[in-house]
């Protein structure tokens, strides 16, 4: 498939006409040739949201809610399309497309419903005769970069409550899936969305420095949010904090799932089972390390040892649990893993080493602090089990990690396992769910290397909006002098 950048509602090549590939991970076969663009590119697209920005600023809220809305029900009706385009780019199943699309859509209805929510207030002044006001009102240009994992749901979420509050945006599109990101533009502009509200810009892989430098350099960008790596997002950071531009960062996890000695054996190995292999365990919120009580570490990870053996895995067009992770690299990485911590006494309970992209489900257990799979964040279909004993162990296990994103306490005792929820040092955390879990009006996002900021309802609209102090005064008012 061949694409263009949408840039100002246009099919835009890149500048130089330069193009890169993205090559199926499971056939090899060439997925998408796509615009590498360049920092020229760069400073197009946002002069096209800059120019958008008066009239789409100005445009009532129930005008772009009506938009929002139609796009949502555009977002539906191109499942199949968003199914085939991302599954050919980055290996995921079916199923998990489609939920990506049905949320991305539910994203949208969320953020058209906020479009009147963008509110202020009066505040008591103590000058006579003063009318104080705090209000929120749109910040400019926004940038938006979006990850491959969940390839509609991250990049709608990088720019649905952003337009909703009156803001353009450009999105940057993965390298690993730019025509699933750039399907997203056309059918927002197919909506009725103005031009150059909404810009998406694709690059190669070795050109993402310079087009990400340039991006937040831009005098006319206001904002950033990035979602992906904690390596990367230190990079982006320290670059807007350079400009002194605000951003939003939602990065790495390695999300613990506490199972306290009175838990629901049954709901822990389903919950345990769905968030370390839902879309191969590459989702920032997949159960990473699973810490469970000594008392009942035996009898869970037999039973979780025979439903993830049970998990069907293969070609990802075929009716299976287990897709194609991403590349090459992750199966290096996840097998380095698994090796090391063999190697150091650990005990491989299922799956296991692979030669191709296509992994089975894995768990290593009895893991210590010593194997890298402890501490390092695996982003595959592998998960450690780390035995404890008591409450106060398995809080401090579960904290023992840079990370901070997500997390899940289960225990039939409400009040205890919430005590321990308190406890742990994540910006989510559920009481007999799993780690994994998303709504778009819930205030979603980290603390520690996993990030800062939130998106979804109320707390995103902090972070994309300004706060301004106005006043209207009496002009008599009396000075001294």
């Amino acid at each position: 498939m061949d694409i263009t950048m949408l840039i100002g509602g246009a099919d835009t090549p890149a500048a130089d006409d330069s193009l890169f590939e993205r090559r199926n991970p499971v056939s090899g076969d060439v997925a998408t040739r796509a615009p590498a663009a360049k920092p020229a590119d760069v400073d197009k697209a946002v002069e096209a949201a800059a120019a958008a920005f008066p009239e789409w600023s100005e445009m009532g809220p129930g005008a772009r809610r009506k938009i929002l809305n139609k796009a949502a029900d555009a977002l539906d009706a191109h499942t199949e399309e968003f199914i085939k385009t991302a599954m050919a780019e980055t290996g995921a199943t079916g199923p998990w497309i489609g939920f990506n699309v049905m949320l991305a859509a539910n994203m949208l209805r969320e953020a058209a419903s906020m479009t009147t929510q963008v509110t202020g207030e009066i505040i008591p002044s103590d000058k006579p005769g003063t009318l104080a006001m705090a209000i929120r009102q749109p910040v400019g240009v926004l940038v938006g970069m979006a990850p491959w994992n969940a390839p509609v749901i991250l990049a709608v979420r990088a720019l649905a409550l952003p337009i909703a509050c009156g803001n353009t945006v450009v999105l940057k599109a993965s390298e690993m899936c730019p025509a699933t990101h750039r399907l997203i533009g056309k059918v927002l502009t197919d909506s009725g969305l103005p031009k150059g509200v909404v810009n998406v810009v694709t690059h190669s892989a070795e050109d993402a420095p310079a087009v990400v430098s340039a991006l937040i350099a831009h005098p006319k960008v206001k904002r950033i949010n990035f979602t992906g790596s904690t390596r990367v997002g230190r990079i982006i950071a320290e670059q807007a904090a350079s400009h002194l531009k605000p951003v939003l960062l939602e990065l790495g996890g390695k999300a613990p799932l506490v199972i306290l000695d009175d838990a629901d054996m049954d709901g822990a190995v389903n919950a345990a089972a769905f968030g370390a292999f839902m879309n191969q365990g590459q989702i920032c919120m997949s159960t990473e390390k699973i810490v469970v009580d000594e008392k009942i570490a035996d009898e869970f990870v037999k039973r979780f040892g025979e439903k993830a053996a049970a998990l069907p895995h293969g070609d990802p067009s075929g009716h299976v649990v287990l897709g194609s992770v991403v590349d090459r690299a992750t199966v290096e990485k996840v097998d380095a893993l698994i090796e090391d911590a063999v190697a150091k006494g650990a005990t491989l309970v299922t799956g296991g080493a692979t030669d191709s992209t296509i992994m089975p489900a894995t768990i290593v257990d009895k893991v210590t602090p010593d194997m890298r799979i402890y501490s390092e964040e695996s982003f595959g279909p592998v998960v450690c089990v780390i035995r404890v004993s008591g409450v106060d162990e398995a809080v401090k296990v579960a904290n023992d990690t840079e990370y901070g994103l997500s997390a899940a306490v289960f225990g039939k005792d409400v009040q205890r396992a919430m005590g321990v929820a308190r406890r742990i040092e994540s910006g989510i955390c559920h009481v007999n769910g799993p780690t994994v879990g998303d709504e778009a009006q819930m205030p979603f996002g980290g603390m520690k290397a996993s990030g800062y900021g939130r998106f979804g309802g109320k707390a995103g609209i902090d972070e994309f909006t300004e706060l301004r102090w106005i006043t209207v005064e009496d002009p008599g008012q009396h000075y001294p002098f």
